[in-house]
C-alpha cells in the first residue's frame, strides 16, 4: 500500500467538500432518492417527495430519469381510498453491477453483485501469504470469468470495481508468520493503480475492516429491524479489525485508521495487557490449533462447518468475547454507542455463540454512569469484505453519505 493510501480509499474522496453547480444538484438529488429507496425497498412519488422536500414536480422528472436510465423499476399500484392508484417504485436489480476484491493474509475473494447487492458470483483462492504478483494475476482471471455471467449489455452496466485490503501489508510479517522480505514489495506498490490498469471501469480501495464495516452500512441497513445508527463493528478475520459508525457514517479518521479494533488494548489473561487482535483474530485461533498439531488450513477455504477440537475452540472463544467486551465497555464509555455489532470469516453458529459469551462478558464490566451497548449480530456474514468492496464504487457513484438522510424514511 502506498504512503498516500489514505488519499486513494473511497471513504476519503467521498467526504470531500467541494462546490455544486445546477448539475451537481440534480445529481445529487437523484442519488438522494436512491438512498431513500435503498433504505425503505420501494416509495410512492408522494413518499419521496415529503422525506426529501423537494417539489412533486422535481421527483417527477427524476423518477423519470432514473427509470430511464434502468435503475428504478415501478411496483405494483397501491389503490387508495380515493384518486389514482398510486405506484411506488424500486431499485432495478439490474440497474448496474460492482466487483469487490478482498485481499486477505490467507485467501483472495471476488464477488460480482448486482445493484441491489446480491451476490451473482464469487472466486475464492486461498495462498500461504498475499503478493502483488499473485492478486494481479488472480484479477486477471477472475475479473473475465465473472463478467461472463453477464450478457453483454449488463457488462456494459458495470460501474466499478472496490478493493478492500489492510493498509500497510508490509507490517505485517511478522504476525502472518513470513519473512519480512517477502512482505517488502508491498512497499512500492499502488495495488489500485496497477488493477485500475486491467479493468475498463473505475477502481477504488479502502481498509479491508472499512470496507466490511460499509457492508453492513449500506447492505445491512434495510436489514436491520433495530435501525442501529452509532455503533462499534468488529469483523473477526484473520486478525480482528472493525469499524466506527457514527449517525450512520462510516468514521475513517485522518489517516484511515479510525476504528482499528484490532490495535485496541485489552486485559491479558495473569494481568497486563495486549491488543484485541491477540485474542480475538482467527490467527490466534489457528495457533492454538497448531501449538496442538491439528491442522488448520480449512478454516481458510470455507467459513462453513468448521471440525474443530472442542476444547480448543471453547479457549478461543472465551478470550475473544472477553477481549471484544472490553471494546464495547470503551465504545459505550467514550461515544455512548447502541450497539458492537459482531461478524466474521466464521460459521453461524459459532458466531452465534461469540456473541452469547461477549455479552455475558459485558454484563461483568462495571459500566456504572454509562449504558450498556447491545451486542449483536452482523447482517452480511463471511463475505462482509468482498461485499464491503463491491459498495465503495456503489457509494461513490449512487448514493449520498449515509448521514445526510438523517431520520428520514
Amino acid at each position: 500500500m502506498p504512503a498516500d493510501a489514505e488519499e486513494t480509499t473511497a471513504s476519503r474522496s467521498w467526504h470531500r467538500v467541494r462546490g455544486s453547480n445546477q448539475s451537481d444538484m440534480r445529481a445529487h438529488n437523484e442519488r438522494l432518492v436512491l438512498s431513500l429507496l435503498r433504505r425503505n425497498g420501494q416509495l410512492a412519488k408522494a413518499e419521496i417527495a415529503r422525506l426529501t422536500g423537494l417539489s412533486a414536480q422535481t421527483i417527477s422528472v427524476i423518477m423519470r430519469a432514473l427509470e430511464a436510465d434502468g435503475l428504478i423499476a415501478r411496483g405494483e399500484p397501491r389503490r387508495g381510498r380515493v384518486g389514482q392508484p398510486s405506484v411506488p417504485m424500486h431499485l432495478a436489480p439490474g440497474g448496474a453491477y460492482f466487483l469487490g476484491l478482498k485481499v486477505g493474509r490467507r485467501s483472495l475473494q471476488l464477488v460480482l453483485v448486482d445493484f441491489l447487492g446480491k451476490v451473482l458470483g464469487q472466486v475464492h483462492e486461498t495462498h500461504r501469504v498475499p503478493t502483488p504478483s499473485g492478486t494481479l494475476d488472480f484479477v486477471r482471471q477472475a475479473v473475465p470469468d465473472l463478467l461472463a455471467k453477464l450478457g453483454e449489455a449488463d457488462r456494459e452496466r458495470v460501474a466499478g470495481l472496490g478493493i478492500g485490503m489492510p493498509f500497510y501489508l508490509w507490517d505485517w510479517a511478522e504476525p502472518i508468520g513470513v519473512p519480512e522480505s517477502e512482505m517488502a514489495v508491498w512497499r512500492d506498490t499502488d495495488l489500485r493503480a496497477d488493477i485500475a490498469a486491467e479493468v475498463p471501469f473505475p477502481v477504488f480501495m479502502e481498509n479491508d475492516a472499512s470496507a466490511a464495516c460499509s457492508a453492513e452500512i449500506v447492505f445491512g441497513a434495510p436489514a436491520r429491524p433495530d435501525g442501529l445508527r452509532d455503533f462499534v463493528y468488529a469483523y473477526i478475520g484473520y486478525f480482528a479489525g472493525g469499524g466506527l459508525v457514527l449517525n450512520g457514517r462510516l468514521i475513517t479518521g485522518r489517516k484511515g485508521n479510525a476504528g482499528a479494533l484490532g490495535s485496541m488494548p485489552v486485559p491479558a489473561e495473569g494481568g497486563g495487557s495486549v491488543q484485541l487482535l491477540d485474542v480475538a483474530s482467527l490467527s490466534a485461533l489457528e495457533a492454538l490449533l497448531v501449538a496442538r498439531g491439528l491442522d488448520a488450513r480449512a478454516m481458510w477455504e470455507s467459513p462453513v462447518d468448521w471440525a474443530i477440537d472442542p476444547g480448543v475452540l471453547a479457549l478461543w472463544t472465551a478470550r475473544a468475547a472477553a477481549g471484544l467486551a472490553h471494546v464495547a465497555a470503551s465504545g459505550a464509555a467514550l461515544l455512548d454507542l447502541e450497539a458492537l455489532v459482531i461478524d466474521g470469516w466464521m460459521p453461524d453458529r459459532l458466531r452465534a455463540t461469540l456473541i452469547e459469551q461477549t455479552q455475558a462478558a459485558l454484563s461483568r464490566i462495571d459500566l456504572s454512569g454509562a449504558t450498556p451497548p447491545e451486542v449483536v449480530e452482523g447482517t452480511i456474514g463471511p463475505g462482509a469484505r468482498a461485499l464491503g468492496a463491491a459498495s465503495l464504487p456503489l457509494s461513490m457513484r449512487y448514493l449520498v453519505e449515509p448521514g445526510t438522510l438523517g431520520t428520514q424514511g
